[in-house]
């Protein structure tokens, strides 16, 4: 069980259950199912993660354990605790197994929630009766929701509809594939970033016959290093559009490396789900790829993508 860490913008301010169920699509990029959502506050990093609920009571620790981990890393003061499930004995186990471990631990939990079927239900003491019958909501007419489309920030109806933005499209496969067929040089490093630093810029997408020769150089970790290299927090979402086109439009063969740029591209953007589901695409290929396993450790540890230009500005000196 891995958690999803999120950033988001810090001027939506969450007062009320509607509010933070609005919020966490918003943060995570769609509504969450049989999961719990985090939402940390605190004088360290304040970041939101996502945990799969498990299917086994006993796996519960698991969870606990999943992000409890990365909120003491951050020195988190405070969470919010939803857990998307029925009435289920993991739902319930794993509400008060968060709440009383991380009192223990010196973190106060603000407030626990139980969704399904559109309705929230308390968990905590001290609400109304009613709420423990389940109140009804809808976040799709929220402020928050209205503020994230306005900035631009898309929210997928389900995991499985973010996941499947990186399905191939079998047409582009087949040229790609074809293209392979004719054994083409790989691009030279100088000429990756090159490559990359141009159609980085712009939603124009790589061209066939230069996407294959850049995603063979990019099976060498030095050339790869080239793609991801140059790569900042003011230009991410931008690279989060080219390499996602490239993912779709590859082969197998050579979608290994494009993804996992992408998943550094994705994590720079503060979107911590798409950065899993490129680790997934990548893994489905290259169970061992270094840069996916770098990847899914950043996000293991809820990492914040402002550790970035430290560890970029040391590889440049490095590689100068």
């Amino acid at each position: 069980m891995t958690p999803t860490p999120t950033n988001t913008p810090a001027s939506l301010v969450a007062r009320t259950p509607e509010d933070i169920l609005a919020f966490v699509p918003v943060a995570l990029g769609f509504p969450p199912e049989c999961s719990v959502a985090m939402l940390t506050f605190g004088r360290g990093q304040s970041f939101h993660a996502r945990v799969d609920l498990p299917d086994d009571p006993d796996d519960v620790d698991e969870v606990v354990d999943a992000l409890l981990r990365p909120s003491l890393r951050h020195r988190v003061r405070q969470v919010v605790f939803v857990v998307y499930d029925d009435d289920t004995v993991v739902a319930d186990e794993s509400a008060w197994s968060l709440h009383e471990t991380f009192t223990e631990r010196g973190i106060e939990v603000i407030d626990v929630l139980r969704v399904h079927d559109g309705r929230w239900f308390a968990v905590l003491p001290g609400r109304p009766p009613e709420a423990y019958d389940g109140v009804p909501f809808d976040s799709g007419s929220h402020p928050f929701t209205a503020r994230a489309v306005f900035d631009g920030r898309v929210t997928r109806a389900s995991r499985e509809e973010l996941r499947a933005t990186l399905d191939p499209v079998p047409d582009e496969v087949a040229a790609s594939g074809a293209l392979l067929a004719t054994s083409p040089a790989p691009l030279t490093g100088d000429r990756v970033r090159a490559v990359v630093a141009r159609h980085g810029d712009g939603p124009v997408p790589v061209p066939t016959d230069v996407l294959v020769p850049l995603a063979l150089a990019l099976r060498d970790p030095a050339s790869r290093d080239q793609a991801w290299a140059g790569l900042s927090r003011g230009v991410a979402r931008d690279h989060v559009e080219l390499w996602s086109d490239a993912v779709r439009r590859l082969p197998d063969d050579l979608v290994a490396g494009p993804a996992a740029v992408l998943a550094v591209a994705a994590w720079l953007a503060g979107e911590g789900a798409l950065a899993w589901c490129a680790v997934e695409r990548c893994r489905a290929v290259d169970p061992g790829h270094s840069l996916a396993r770098l990847v899914a450790d950043l996000l293991d540890e809820a990492c914040s993508p402002e550790l970035w230009e430290p560890v970029r500005s040391s590889w440049e000196r490095g590689a100068a």
